[in-house]
C-alpha cells in the first residue's frame, strides 16, 4: 500500500489525482508564511519504495489518470530518477493523461531546458508554481530566495520546454503598507510569465513560522478585508494575458472568482469590485 509520511498536501486541482511522495518535505523550506513542510527532514525517495506503491495502485486505483507528485519540491529530484518515475506510473497505468508537481524557484534554476523537456515527453506536463509576488521587497521578506526576475527566468525556463505553469499570487504578502505596490508588480510579473493557469491565496499567518512571529510583534499587519479586496482588484485590473484560466477558490479567498482571461476580465472586475 501507500505510506504517506506526514501531512500531505496538494493543489485543490488534484483532488481526484494519486499522490505519490517522490520527495519528503521541500528542499528549500525557507519561506517565512508556509508550515507545511517544517518537521520534515528533506529527502528523495528510494525508488524501490515508489515502485512497490506504485504496484500496489495499480492492482487497486487501475482507473488512474493524474498522479501528483508530492512533497513540496518534487523536480529537484534528479532528472533520471523522475524519469524512472514517469516510466513506471506509464506502465502501470494505460489510461494516465498527465503527472505534475510543485516547482521552487530553486529547482527550476536547477533543471535545464533540455531535461524539462524529456521529463514532458514522459508526461511530466504540469508545475504550480508559487510565484507569490512580483515585488523584489516583499519576496525578500518571504524568503523565497529570488527576486522578480529570476522568478521571470526560472518560468520562462519551463515554457520554453513545453510544461504548463499554475502560477499562485499571495493576496496580503506586503501587508497594508505595500499592498499597491504588491499588486503592480505582481501583475507585471505573471504578465511576463504568461501561466497556463493562475490562482490567488491569501497569505495567513500559521503557528511555528516565522510569519506567526511577525504578526505576534506587530512587523507585518494582514490587510483587512476592504484591503485584500482593493489589491485583488488592482491585481487583475494589471493583468495583460493571452490565454489563461483564472481561479481564487482556495479556502483562504474572501470572494471566489473564475474565468479565463483575457475574455472575462471585465467581468472578473466588476465581481472583485462590487
Amino acid at each position: 500500500m501507500i505510506h504517506y509520511q506526514g501531512t500531505l498536501y496538494r493543489p485543490p486541482s488534484e483532488a481526484d489525482s494519486l499522490i505519490l511522495q517522490a520527495t519528503i518535505g521541500c528542499s528549500w523550506n525557507r519561506c517565512t508564511f508556509c508550515e507545511m513542510y517544517r518537521e520534515k527532514k528533506f529527502r528523495v525517495r528510494r525508488i524501490e519504495e515508489l515502485a512497490a506503491e506504485i504496484e500496489w495502485a495499480q492492482q487497486h486505483m487501475p482507473w488512474t489518470r493524474k498522479v501528483f507528485l508530492a512533497d513540496g519540491d518534487a523536480l529537484v529530484a534528479r532528472a533520471d530518477y523522475l524519469g524512472q518515475v514517469c516510466d513506471l506510473l506509464h506502465q502501470a497505468f494505460p489510461r494516465l493523461r498527465r503527472i505534475s508537481a510543485y516547482a521552487s524557484p530553486q529547482s527550476l534554476q536547477l533543471r535545464s531546458v533540455a531535461e524539462m523537456a524529456a521529463l514532458r515527453e514522459k508526461g511530466l506536463q504540469l508545475y504550480y508554481v508559487g510565484i507569490e509576488s512580483g515585488h523584489d521587497q516583499v519576496l525578500q521578506q518571504l524568503d523565497k530566495g529570488v527576486d522578480a526576475a529570476e522568478w521571470v527566468a526560472a518560468a520562462a525556463k519551463a515554457s520554453a520546454a513545453g510544461v504548463k505553469l499554475s502560477a499562485m499570487i499571495l493576496l496580503g504578502a506586503g501587508g497594508p503598507e505595500l499592498s499597491h505596490d504588491h499588486a503592480r508588480a505582481s501583475a507585471e510579473v505573471i504578465n511576463r510569465i504568461q501561466p497556463r493557469f493562475l490562482s490567488t491565496l491569501v497569505m495567513t499567518a500559521q503557528r511555528g513560522t516565522p510569519l506567526w512571529d511577525q504578526q505576534q510583534s506587530g512587523e507585518w499587519v494582514q490587510p483587512s478585508a476592504a484591503q485584500l479586496a482593493d489589491e485583488m482588484y488592482r491585481f487583475l485590473d494589471g493583468l495583460q494575458l493571452d490565454r489563461t484560466i483564472f481561479r481564487s477558490n482556495h479556502v483562504s479567498n474572501q470572494m471566489v472568482l473564475a474565468g479565463t482571461l483575457p475574455k472575462d476580465k471585465a467581468a472578473l472586475l466588476r465581481a472583485a469590485g462590487s
